[in-house]
């Protein structure tokens, strides 16, 4: 590949930050971030970045820093190649994704990747850009801003892409695309990125964890490690739930293994104490991403006939939390009292 790709990535926390940086130290792409909290920090000292694939970094700076989506159209810009969201998916709180990324998307051009959590996040980004390949990426790193334009790296980059299926346009498109941005991705030598065509199934055994775990401890306040070293939140509660995801799974066509439960209940290190990103953003007063986590494989629970009540009394209290912070951000506001 002999031309840069141009990039556009959209959301530089913790893991946007890092694909930015492993974009670029593989020479083959040509990164714009925007970026809003961390922009000033940024601009002023770049990003200091501690991590585990690439080492420790100063003052590191994307090829082009922006503050706000550019319209491409407007502003008689080169059209980007590839457009790379790693921000929460908000679905139920305007502007969403689609909104969002609009003005900087060429239609039939350019490729769309959501490198977000979730089920069922292609459809609006698909019914918006039908003529775009949307890719999927499901990304297993473990990476936090501690402070603007401060990110830690401490668990490896392994990414998995494969293309959501758009009959718009030819398969062989979409799968290009993907593999093009595998190629890209693996160019810098310490990440290990890989094509899969079964996007679903990828996606629903990530959802073993980020159905279960993420919900739970954000609405008990706790870490995954004290509910393994106490036991019975993981016997009561995240094991019938886990097992509910897997069901529902099994109906919507993709056979999970029977050990992805245990896995996933024993995935994160006893520890760190980890905090799930659902369970960071409440502590934060920010939105939660529940809809595309909880709310989409309870809607395919119903719809396939899968008893899931567990999940669903997990999806009421996420709805719940986000009706606190709506209010607490003035979204939302109730009758005065008389």
């Amino acid at each position: 590949m002999s031309t840069k790709s141009t990039v556009l990535l959209v959301g530089s926390g913790g893991v946007g930050t890092m694909a930015a940086y492993n974009l670029e130290a593989g020479g083959l792409a040509t990164v714009t971030s925007v970026l809003r909290s961390n922009y000033e920090a940024v601009i002023q000292n770049g990003f200091t970045i501690t991590s585990l694939d690439h080492g420790f970094v100063k003052g590191w700076k994307p090829s082009h820093i922006i503050n706000s989506i550019p319209n491409v159209a407007k502003e008689g810009l080169r059209s980007f190649d590839y457009i790379v969201v790693t921000t929460k998916n908000i679905a139920d709180i305007h502007p969403t994704v689609a909104e969002i990324i609009a003005p900087a998307v060429t239609p039939g051009y350019t490729t769309i990747m959501l490198l977000q959590n979730g089920l069922n996040i292609e459809k609006p980004i698909l019914a918006a850009f039908p003529m775009n390949p949307v890719l999927s990426g499901v990304s297993l790193i473990g990476a936090t801003e501690t402070q603007p334009g401060h990110i830690l790296h401490d668990d490896r980059d392994r990414l998995i892409v494969g293309a959501f299926e758009n009959r718009n346009i030819p398969k062989e498109t979409n799968i290009a695309a993907a593999k093009r941005f595998v190629e890209i991705y693996n160019a810098s030598g310490k990440v290990q990125c890989t094509h899969d065509e079964d996007v679903g199934f990828v996606r629903w055994r990530k959802l073993i964890y980020n159905a279960c775990y993420n919900p739970v401890c954000a609405i008990t306040g706790m870490d995954t490690a004290r509910m393994r070293i106490y036991q019975s939140p993981i016997e009561d509660v995240i094991r019938p739930l886990m097992w509910e995801v897997w069901n529902i799974a099994k109906a919507a066509g993709h056979q999970l293994p029977e050990d992805i439960v245990q896995k996933m209940i024993d995935c994160d290190p006893d520890d760190t104490y980890f905090k799930p990103s659902m369970q960071q953003d409440i502590e934060k007063g920010n939105y939660i991403e529940f809809e595309n986590l909880v709310g989409e494989p309870l809607r395919e629970a119903e719809r396939l006939g899968i008893p899931a009540p567990q999940l669903k009394v997990v999806y009421g209290m996420c709805r719940i939390l986000q009706l606190r912070v709506m209010e607490q951000k003035g979204v939302v506001k109730l009758p005065v009292e008389g």
